[in-house]
C-alpha cells in the first residue's frame, strides 16, 4: 500500500497549473453515451476516478482511448449494453450517472448500486423519483437499480438540491419527448458544464446555474469536442496548501467565481489573495484569525473543501466552529488531525477547533479523498515528519497530486509498499 512520506515546515511558491474538473469529467463521460459517433473531451483529469469511469464505459461496449495524457476519446455505436458491469461499479459512485444517460437514449438502464467515498449516506431517492416523473418504470432490488420505459417530460422538484440527481434528470430529460421543468435544482458549476456540453451536442436547455432548469427534449444528440472547466476542489486545495504553509502561490487555469466562497473565509482568516479573470495568487500570513464555516450548496461554502480548511484553522489563534450540512461522516479525519497536535472537538455536525501554537508529524490514514488531502496539508505545515497511509483515495480525485507540491517546494514523496 502506497503511502507520503512528507516532512514540513517549507512554504510552498511558485506557479503550479490547475487540472480539469473531476466532478464535470465524470458526468460529462456518462452524457458522451447519449450520442453515436466519436467524442474528444480535452483537459480531463488523469486520475483514479476518471480512469474507472472509462472501464465502466468500454464495459457498456464503448471504444475509449487517451490521445494523450489529458484528452480522451470515446467512441460510441448504435449497440451499446444498458448494463453495467458491477466489479467496476461498486468503486466509483459516479457511475450511478449512466442510470440518466443510458434511460434518456435507450429507454432502459440498469446499474449496481454505486460506491465511492464513505462519507455518509448519499441515497438514491432523488434520483429515482426524477426519473419516476418522468415516466419510467423504475425497480430496486438485489443490490441494482432498473429502469425501464420511454421517458416524456414532466415537472420534477428536488426536496434538496443534489448534484447527481440534477445531472441524472438533465442526461434523460434531454432526449425525452416534451418539456421538462426541473425546480430546486442544484446550481454548481459542474452543473453547468455538463449543460454546456449537452446544448453542444444538440440538447436544449435553459437555466443551468440556476434552481429551475428548463429542458426541452430533442430525438437525437451528436458528438462534439468539448473542454473541461478547472477543477475548483483542487484549486481550493492548493490556496489552502499555500495560507497554511505561510507561501506564495500562484494558481492557473482557474475559474475565480467558482471559488468565491472559499476565497471571502480565507480573507477573512487574514490570507491575502489577489485575483485574476483566469489565476488566483494566495499568499499566506505568520497567523490566522479564527473563522466560523458552514457547508451548504453552492454557492455555499463547499463540502470538499470543509476538511483541508480544519487544518488551517487548527493553526488560527482562537476558536472556530465548524458546521456540515451536507455528509454525515465528514469530521472522520478529525482524529487524524489530533493525533498531529490539533484541538478539535466534534458535537454531532459541529466540529469546535481550537487554535493550537503548531502541528506535529505523525503516521496518519486517510479515511476519504478530502480528508487525505487535509492530512498533506495538515503534514505540510507540520513540524517533523508525517506518513499519510490510504492515499489510494487521494489518487481517486487529484491529479499528480505530490508532483504539483514538490514543483511548489513542498518536502513530499510517495513510497509504494
Amino acid at each position: 500500500m502506497a503511502k507520503y512520506v512528507v516532512s514540513g515546515g517549507k512554504r510552498l511558491q511558485g506557479t503550479v497549473n490547475v487540472s480539469g474538473a473531476k466532478n464535470a469529467a465524470l458526468p460529462i463521460m456518462a452524457a458522451s453515451v447519449m450520442a453515436e459517433g466519436e467524442t474528444i473531451l480535452e483537459n480531463v483529469p488523469h486520475i483514479a476516478d476518471v480512469i474507472c469511469m472509462a472501464q465502466i464505459l468500454e464495459g457498456l461496449g464503448a471504444s475509449v482511448q487517451w490521445l494523450d495524457r489529458n484528452t480522451v476519446s470515446i467512441k460510441v455505436g448504435a449497440g451499446l449494453s444498458t448494463v453495467t458491469p458491477y466489479p467496476l461499479a461498486k468503486k466509483l459512485r459516479a457511475s450511478n450517472l449512466l442510470l440518466g444517460s443510458l434511460a434518456g437514449r435507450f429507454g432502459q438502464a440498469e446499474i449496481s448500486m454505486p460506491g465511492g467515498c464513505s462519507i455518509g449516506s448519499r441515497p438514491m431517492d432523488l434520483h429515482i423519483k426524477g426519473l419516476r416523473a418522468l415516466g419510467g418504470d423504475v425497480t430496486t432490488g438485489h443490490g441494482f437499480i432498473k429502469v425501464q420505459g420511454r421517458l416524456r417530460g414532466n415537472r420534477v422538484y428536488l426536496d434538496f438540491p443534489s448534484v447527481g440527481a440534477t445531472e441524472n434528470i438533465m442526461m434523460a430529460a434531454a432526449l425525452s419527448e416534451g418539456q421538462t421543468v426541473l425546480e430546486n435544482a442544484a446550481k454548481e458549476p459542474e452543473i453547468v458544464d455538463l449543460a454546456n456540453f449537452l446544448n453542444a451536442m444538440g440538447a436544449r436547455i435553459w437555466g443551468a446555474g440556476t434552481d429551475v432548469i428548463r429542458i426541452k427534449g430533442v430525438k437525437k444528440l451528436r458528438p462534439v469536442r468539448y473542454s473541461i472547466i478547472p477543477d475548483r476542489i483542487e484549486a481550493g486545495t492548493l490556496a489552502i496548501g499555500a495560507a497554511v504553509t505561510g507561501g506564495r502561490v500562484r494558481l492557473e487555469n482557474v475559474i475565480p467565481m467558482h471559488l468565491m466562497p472559499l476565497i471571502a473565509k480565507l480573507q477573512e482568516a487574514g490570507a491575502r489573495l489577489a485575483l485574476e479573470e483566469d489565476a488566483l495568487e494566495v499568499e499566506g500570513v505568520p497567523a490566522y484569525v479564527p473563522t466560523d464555516i458552514k457547508t451548504m450548496p453552492y454557492p455555499g461554502f463547499p463540502t470538499d473543501l470543509q476538511s483541508p480548511m480544519l487544518a488551517l484553522l487548527s493553526l488560527a489563534r482562537g476558536t472556530s466552529v465548524v458546521v456540515e450540512n451536507i455528509y454525515e461522516n465528514r469530521f472522520r479525519v478529525v482524529g487524524e488531525l489530533r493525533r498531529m497536535g490539533a484541538d478539535i472537538r466534534v458535537e454531532g455536525q459541529t466540529a469546535v477547533v481550537v487554535g493550537v501554537e503548531k502541528l506535529f508529524g505523525a503516521q496518519t490514514k486517510a479515511t476519504d479523498l478530502r480528508a487525505g488531502a487535509a492530512l498533506v496539508l495538515a503534514a505540510l505545515a507540520a513540524e517533523g515528519q508525517s506518513e499519510i497511509y490510504g492515499i489510494e483515495h487521494i489518487d481517486r480525485g487529484y491529479e499528480d497530486f505530490h508532483e504539483k507540491l514538490k514543483s511548489l517546494g513542498a518536502d513530499i514523496q510517495r513510497v509504494e509498499a
